[in-house]
């Protein structure tokens, strides 16, 4: 799977890159079908207790999935967006199932 992570409006962050490397790594094991996940970090300087936003976008056979969450450190973020991407990955494997 081929990753891409964009740092909006803020600095680049090598331990954050890994950490969310490591974890799309994980999920891209498990659904080999998966082509591509664009990561776009933000920061909303409006919200001070959940200001932190990580949205990803997955490329795969079919219509692309689009995950995002807002809380209060990247890190939470990114595990949250994947959560996310993986119960509609669950679903969409379904529908790969063989008949």
């Amino acid at each position: 799977m081929n990753i891409i992570i964009q740092y909006v409006n803020m600095d680049s962050s090598e331990s954050l890159s890994k950490y969310t490397t490591e974890k799309l790594e994980k999920l891209a094991k498990r659904y080999d079908w998966v082509i591509s996940c664009d990561v776009f970090f933000k920061q909303d300087n409006n919200h001070k207790e959940q200001g932190k936003i990580c949205n990803m976008e997955l490329s795969l056979p079919g219509p692309r999935i689009f995950a995002t969450s807002t809380e209060k450190n990247f890190e939470s973020a990114v595990k949250e967006t994947i959560n996310d991407l993986d119960i509609q990955l669950k679903k969409r494997k379904k529908t790969f199932s063989t008949h």
